[in-house]
């Protein structure tokens, strides 16, 4: 049989050294599982021991749904020994350290974050990011305004955090201005998509003394400037176009993210096809007064030579 040496402990012997101050953040892997409380091998001389009122202050938190065994976490030492020979730990408080501290670094990086709406209250709703509750306003929900604040509740939404005061526990988030980039990125691709010399159609949204705005779709309007609205010079936008109208137009340019429109340059190709269909009809005409003569012509030879 092998003689079993000092090193054989080693990891027995150090674990049962390693010791913890309270208010230490400490890493253990989870080998006990219950909605009353959750077991943490701490590889210490003790396990520890989360109970439910110190996992979380999200409502309706249920352990057995969040925790898988073996899963790694991190605690915040409350107590060294809670009588029975175990460390108590908690998940609430090692949150509220760390999680202040990622996020004023979200806040700093605007990164998006996805949170589910837990709760409308008074002027918005609430969400939580790492156990953090975090309030959203009504007019920060989303781009467009959110009348029923209950409709909301159950949602996953894409946000921003906006302010962080760790002193004052505040936390505050914003979906509208996610809403809003996403926007700004889907209407600058749709432009990068426009083909300058394309003819596209649309209505007439606003009259302004410089040019017309025209709908043309997708959130995107373009602008015809008073100087294309016609091949003809025109003393105001109104003498050819009213708001309401149906227009067909080609893009003339889509620089700065700006849509430029022309119904001049429209009428301006079509001049040279027009001008050739007229050309053509009338030279249909010329041939049909000449037939004509020639036959007016020859009945009459005919007739000067009936003698009655």
């Amino acid at each position: 049989m092998a003689t079993e040496s000092m090193k054989d402990y080693e990891h027995e012997l150090n674990a049962s050294m390693k010791s913890y101050e309270e208010g230490d953040i400490v890493m253990g892997t989870i080998i006990g599982i219950s909605d009353d409380e959750v077991t943490i091998d701490l590889d210490s001389y003790a396990p520890g021991i989360v109970k439910h009122d110190e996992m979380s202050n999200e409502p309706g938190f249920s352990a057995t749904e969040r925790f898988k065994y073996g899963q790694r976490v991190r605690a915040k030492v409350v107590k060294n020994d809670d009588g029975k020979g175990n460390i108590l730990l908690s998940f609430k408080e090692a949150e509220d350290t760390l999680s202040w501290d990622h996020l004023e670094s979200k806040k700093e990086s605007n990164e998006i974050v996805t949170v589910k709406v837990r709760e409308a209250v008074k002027g918005g709703v609430v969400a939580y990011v790492e156990g953090i509750r975090g309030f959203i306003p009504a007019s920060q929900i989303s781009a467009d305004y959110v009348e029923d604040l209950q409709s909301v509740v159950g949602r996953d939404l894409a946000v921003v955090v906006t302010e962080v005061n760790r002193e004052k526990h505040k936390l505050v988030m914003s979906g509208k201005t996610v809403d809003l980039e996403r926007r700004r990125e889907e209407r600058e691709h749709k432009i990068n998509m426009m083909v300058p010399g394309s003819i596209v159609k649309g209505k007439v949204e606003s009259i302004q003394s410089y040019g017309a705005f025209v709908d043309l779709g997708g959130g995107i309007s373009g602008l015809i400037h008073i100087s294309q609205v016609a091949m003809k010079r025109v003393g105001s936008v109104e003498e050819v176009l009213h708001v309401g109208d149906e227009v067909t137009a080609k893009i003339l340019n889509t620089d700065n993210g700006k849509v430029s429109l022309s119904i001049r340059a429209i009428e301006e190709d079509e001049a040279p096809v027009r001008a050739a269909e007229e050309e053509r009809q009338q030279q249909e005409e010329l041939e049909k007064y000449s037939d004509n003569v020639e036959i007016g012509t020859s009945l009459g030879d005919i007739l000067k030579n009936i003698k009655l």
